[in-house]
């Protein structure tokens, strides 16, 4: 099971790391852009890490409150209740 975990989040940190860079590349461009709400989703899927770790290396979206309070807090959500749901599962 929990190799199936490390997988899936492996897989959608990825993703989510694909898609940071495709959005910074379409900014460039000036080419239609992923919507926010994407990158929020992505992130709260599992991807949080990788997004915010990506956004400060390539400089995206670091000046957007939404992004920049918002993925730490789906990281401190995600983390709680991974802590939580460890705290049952091993009693």
């Amino acid at each position: 099971m929990t190799s199936y975990i490390i997988l899936y989040l492996a897989v959608i940190s990825f993703i989510s790391i694909f898609v940071t860079i495709l959005d910074k590349h379409n900014a460039k461009k000036k080419k239609q852009r992923v919507p926010e709400l994407t990158l929020l989703l992505l992130a709260a899927m599992g991807g949080s890490v990788g997004m915010y770790i990506t956004m400060h290396m390539i400089h995206h979206k670091t000046r957007k409150p939404k992004f920049m309070v918002g993925i730490p807090l789906i990281i401190v959500l995600q983390v709680t209740l991974c802590w939580f749901l460890w705290r049952f599962v091993n009693g």
